[in-house]
């Protein structure tokens, strides 16, 4: 990477906003999202993608847009990284996913991962976007930064 972490997500984040600026549909904002950040931090992002809250399920996630290994269909939020996420409604910032009692391991090759709550414009909880990386201690709080950023800025149309 040239530019600074944080350059490189203010870059990005100005990109997504750029396309997204006229969309109203979500899943065009999450794929959108997904293939930017994909393309911008390939390697370290190994698998990136949301999962939705289930409308039809209460307190379920179902896999939506995402780039990378085939990922979990549902999760339920009581289990894994995602579900903590979701249930807390706060960033999960995780350097090892293998301490953690009940990660989910959609694929073994993960060992750190980032999971970040996204709101709609009235605060309910819509989605989170997991970012799971093979290296160990991948992210840290200039992610967390940079992804809640990006995530804050992406249902607000």
């Amino acid at each position: 990477m040239s530019a600074s972490k944080s350059t490189l997500y203010a870059e990005v984040h100005q990109q997504i906003n750029a396309v997204i600026a006229n969309e109203h549909s979500r899943t065009a904002r999450f794929a959108t999202a997904v293939c930017l950040l994909s393309q911008a931090f390939s390697p370290r992002f190994y698998w990136t993608g949301f999962y939705e809250v289930d409308p039809h399920k209460e307190n379920e996630l179902v896999v939506g847009p995402y780039q990378g290994t085939l990922g979990c269909l549902r999760i339920a939020f009581s289990r894994g990284v995602c579900g903590a996420a979701a249930r807390t409604g706060k960033t999960q910032l995780i350097a090892d996913v293998h301490a953690i009692a009940d990660h989910i391991a959609c694929d073994s090759a993960t060992n750190s991962e980032i999971v970040v709550p996204v709101f709609d414009a009235q605060g309910t909880l819509c989605a989170v976007l997991d970012v799971d990386s093979t290296q160990a201690s991948a992210f840290d709080k200039e992610d967390q930064s940079g992804l809640e950023a990006i995530c804050a800025d992406l249902l607000v149309v």
